[in-house]
């Protein structure tokens, strides 16, 4: 019993870490706005980049990726740790790498839900792609590097962040399943880039629309 608590203890830091209002704190910081109010109405580094400007976008991007990594890293060493505690009796059929595993998958799903939902926003937040990429890069760089140049290829072609995002979680879908991967990394994937592109509901319409900005343009 205290092992599985222990564990879900776990999982509710690794939301936490996403639930942290990276682009409504710069909105309020910088300009005293609720950055919800404002384009999209995401808490994204795109519509800080729209709302605030570059450097304050810049700064969010980094900080949302971070808390996908190290969600991930906190995960892999938690999970390894109480393995270590006389006190708690894990699993007899689970070892700690197999546990660690499942740990870090569940751990992403949550930092991304985490960023999307955060519970100091009510339950609203961003579209968790760049939360994303930190997971991908901590949990699997290959696929986090191959995810990230399609998306920079993406958005340098069309200058439209949200299709760049979306290709980029099938490509990580794709990588997870092509390459050597543990089966829990591969279902965090493609649980976590079917999420990612279910959030850009919105954007989907506007791009079959043919009104979805680009980067430059403000939000319609």
């Amino acid at each position: 019993m205290i092992f599985w608590l222990a564990s879900v203890a776990g999982l509710a830091v690794a939301y936490l870490f996403g639930s942290i209002p990276t682009g409504y704190l710069a909105g309020r910081l910088l300009r005293g706005i609720d950055i919800r109010e404002h384009g999209s109405r995401s808490t994204g580094a795109t519509n800080v980049l729209r709302t605030l400007g570059k450097w304050p976008a810049l700064v969010v991007l980094l900080v949302d990726v971070l808390k996908g990594a190290a969600a991930i890293v906190f995960a892999g060493w938690f999970y390894r740790w109480l393995y270590t505690l006389p006190s708690i009796t894990p699993p007899a059929a689970v070892d700690s790498q197999t546990c660690a595993a499942w740990g870090v998958g569940l751990a992403g799903l949550a930092v991304l839900l985490g960023h999307g939902r955060s519970v100091w926003l009510n339950f609203t937040g961003g579209k968790s792609a760049a939360t994303g990429l930190g997971v991908l890069l901590a949990m699997s760089w290959p696929v986090g590097l191959g995810a990230a140049a399609v998306f920079g290829a993406v958005v340098a072609t069309f200058r439209i962040v949200s299709l760049g995002s979306m290709l980029a979680s099938l490509t990580a879908i794709a990588l997870v399943c092509s390459l050597e991967q543990p089966l829990p990394y591969r279902l965090l994937v493609i649980a976590g880039g079917i999420y990612v592109i279910a959030r850009h509901r919105a954007n989907i319409a506007r791009l079959l629309a043919g009104t979805e900005a680009r980067l430059g343009q403000h939000s319609r």
